[in-house]
């Protein structure tokens, strides 16, 4: 796993697409790919109205990247410092064994270059000290640049105070 995470606060996420619009003017996605997309499920009912739930889905930066390990070039490299996966243009031939690989179908064809693209979390901005540009735009503010620990803590300190407020609430439980 990355030393990364992008969070995504589902409360928040007002299924803008920011995030992708964002994604594909930084990285110069051509139509048709993603490197991050927003997954929505819905109209269901919630509380007797409609409700969206999305989730931003960009690359999970595999311990043990199928795609890494399908590459014959080593064009798809995984960095030692931080974890996270991204392809070597330079080394890239073409042959799309990445993109059969991946079970979650991240790294995607750019017709134009004839090369295998995926998300990197931005990489050249990590190295500045910047969040992902997905994280930057998102206008409603529902996706955060975590480690994976932090998210978890956080998770786990949301999950305890739900249980605390729930005994208080119905006192005998």
């Amino acid at each position: 796993m990355s030393l990364y995470y992008i969070k995504t606060n589902a409360k928040r996420c007002i299924s803008c697409k920011a995030c992708e619009v964002h994604c594909k003017a930084k990285n110069r996605v051509p139509i048709g790919a993603r490197l991050g997309q927003l997954v929505s499920v819905g109209p269901v009912k919630k509380g007797g109205k409609p409700k969206i739930m999305s989730l931003f889905m960009p690359c999970f930066h595999c311990e043990e990247p199928w795609c890494v390990s399908a590459c014959p070039t080593g064009a798809m490299t995984r960095r030692d410092k931080d974890g996270i996966v991204y392809v070597q243009s330079t080394l890239c031939v073409g042959c799309k064994a990445c993109i059969i690989a991946c079970p979650w179908n991240v790294p995607q064809w750019d017709e134009a270059t004839g090369k295998a693209i995926k998300c990197d979390f931005c990489r050249d901005r990590i190295d500045q000290g910047k969040n992902p540009a997905c994280v930057t735009a998102c206008t409603a503010h529902a996706l955060e640049f975590v480690r994976p620990n932090e998210a978890s803590r956080d998770i786990r300190a949301s999950w305890g105070m739900k249980l605390l407020k729930h005994q208080l609430e119905e006192p005998g439980l």
